[in-house]
């Protein structure tokens, strides 16, 4: 009986103690029409048993107050969540961009997301900590998780199995004012052609063969405060000297914009506007999502991506605006320097834009284009067009031991130049045709709940012209001096293939290990083959830093070792946080 009396007593106090604390919230929470300070009328049900009339009251009190709290947080939308990571483009951007690399949400009042995937590919409408939602995929850009608003632009599902858009998740040291991004890509590459220079060439991600290299090191991230954002993402590594040396845009002026820009991948600052469901302006250099693939191979289901996106732009210079009409529709018109150049080749920038649907979380649908730049150095009177779009779909996805998820992507091309001794047609006095034509398809299968992934693929180009061909570096050539070895002239034929098979194994969200066979051929001589393509003697003047002469200049003697097909491996450690 004791143990009884205690126990009521106990029981007593602790509902006396409730109701005393109820008083504060019974005023605050005194928002529908009840007079503030007054509580709400007590329905007094029949007696529990065991109870008296006081504690049933009491009970009902504290039952009241919290059918009242879960009316308002209903009334004041969800619950606070955990942040969610938001991707961007950084796709060539993340463009995508969005999107975006890696962010967490925030609250539409507060910052706008920087780039992604990029994006991909491409940014957020709305503010958020970190990168990329968005992809939002530039060549280079990311997706997000489906814990932010529902208004938050393309956070209503999960998008981070998009080919070009980061699988991370969240940002682990965001804060209000910085969301931190680090990027590595250590890869070794093995070219069955065994070329004598250790020297492989037609590649804008692969460069040197059996060695161990630093591709990439990236390190920067994305401010916010205010709306105002900005970004920065430094590239440390053989990037910093492959990525300027295919713009040719620095030959004409001064200033060196090679090596003012060549440790950054992307740079840029702007604000965002509280309007629709987002709109950005964003100005300085941002990835591309021309290609779907992103400028960082973490982000993508393959390390060599295909000729359709290996031989398009990977960032851009310039200004562009990102609309969100809604939360599934991104618009984003672009006025930039030039394709993938630092600066202008003549005396006409160009104009492009993006326009990103998703209108479920299995299905993105994606355009890019790009008309009227001066794209030919010392040639004002040609003109580029061109349009790249893409469908990716998920059409399998029940998480599991084995077999979890599959999605393809399917990309393709159509451009041409005109003017300046070239047409789009061919075939008339304007000149010989000058166009680009061609596609891209993968397929991805994730295992064990993705830790394990499985990406088959490859494409093919035809690009009369070779005008977007990328030059094989013989004797140190560059986009700028050209080479006679491998002529761009017009009306020169130029067509290739490519398939591969890629294995990721992936033990956390932070690395890939990736393990990849590519076979790649072309009509014409253009791999680097058993007797590479560096001079080993100079007849005329000495060898510096491996060129004979002039960069890409003719050598007495000396021919490139050039195949039609190229075989190779790649080893990779891929680290994004």
């Amino acid at each position: 009986m004791r143990v009884m009396d205690w126990k009521m007593k106990s029981t007593r106090l602790c509902l006396v103690i409730i109701l005393c604390v109820s008083i504060v919230p019974g005023r605050v929470f005194a928002d529908d029409g009840t007079p503030s300070g007054t509580a709400p009328p007590v329905r007094m049900d029949a007696p529990k048993p065991g109870l008296t009339e006081r504690e049933q009251y009491l009970l009902e009190r504290v039952e009241q107050l919290e059918r009242r709290v879960e009316e308002l947080e209903s009334k004041g939308g969800q619950p606070a969540a955990p942040a969610a990571s938001v991707s961007q483009p950084g796709t060539k951007d993340v463009a995508n961009s969005a999107a975006t690399p890696g962010a967490t949400a925030a609250t539409p009042s507060t910052v706008a997301p920087a780039n992604t995937i990029s994006s991909a590919n491409s940014s957020l409408g709305h503010p958020a900590i970190g990168p990329q939602a968005g992809q939002a995929t530039e060549k280079g850009k990311a997706g997000g998780t489906n814990t932010s608003s529902p208004e938050e632009p393309f956070a209503f599902a999960d998008f981070t199995w998009l080919n070009g858009n980061s699988r991370t998740k969240d940002t682990p040291y965001a804060t209000s004012f910085f969301s931190p991004e680090i990027r590595a890509d250590v890869d070794y590459n093995y070219s069955f052609n065994h070329p004598a220079d250790d020297t492989i060439g037609g590649s804008s991600e692969v460069f040197r063969s059996n060695e161990l290299h630093v591709t990439q090191l990236g390190l920067g991230g994305d401010f916010h405060l205010d709306n105002v954002r900005a970004r920065v993402m430094t590239q440390f590594g053989l990037y910093s000297q492959t990525t300027p040396r295919n713009d040719a845009s620095p030959a004409r002026g001064q200033w060196n914009l090679d090596n003012a820009y060549r440790y950054l991948s992307e740079a840029n600052a702007g604000y965002h506007f509280n309007a629709l469901h987002g709109i950005n302006v964003d100005a300085g250099i941002f990835l591309s999502y021309i290609g779907l693939f992103s400028y960082y191979q973490f982000d993508n289901w393959a390390y060599q991506p295909s000729y359709v996106s290996s031989n398009t732009p990977w960032f851009f210079t310039g200004l562009r605006v990102q609309i969100f009409p809604t939360a599934h529709l991104k618009i984003e018109p672009w006025l930039i320097n030039g394709w993938q150049s630092y600066g202008r080749f003549n005396n006409r920038p160009g104009v492009g834009g993006q326009i990103l649907w998703r209108p479920n979380g299995w299905l993105e649908i994606l355009g890019n284009q790009y008309a009227l730049g001066e794209e030919a150095l010392g040639n004002p009177g040609r003109v580029r067009y061109h349009s790249d779009d893409s469908v990716e779909v998920k059409y399998f996805d029940k998480p599991g031991p084995g077999l979890d998820k599959m999605a393809f992507s399917l990309t393709g091309d159509i451009g041409c130049e005109h003017g300046g001794g070239v047409s789009c047609a061919g075939g008339s006095k304007k000149g010989p045709k000058q166009s680009f034509l061609g596609f891209m398809l993968y397929n991805r299968f994730w295992f064990d709940r993705d830790h394990y992934g499985l990406t088959i693929g490859g494409g093919k180009i035809n690009n009369p012209g070779r005008y977007l061909v990328l030059l094989p570096p013989i004797n140190g050539a560059t986009a700028a001096s050209g080479t006679p070895y491998f002529t761009e002239n017009p009306g020169d034929i130029y067509k290739a293939w490519d398939i591969s098979g890629t294995f990721d194994w992936m033990p956390s969200q932070y690395i890939t290990f990736r393990g990849e066979f590519d076979h790649r051929a072309a009509n014409v001589p253009y791999f680097s083959g058993p007797g590479g393509v560096t001079p080993t003697s100079c007849p005329t003047a000495p060898i510096v830093e491996n060129i004979c002469g002039s960069p890409g200049a003719l050598v007495p003697g000396f021919t490139p070792d050039l195949k039609k097909i190229e075989n190779r491996i790649n080893l990779s450690i891929l680290v994004k946080f």
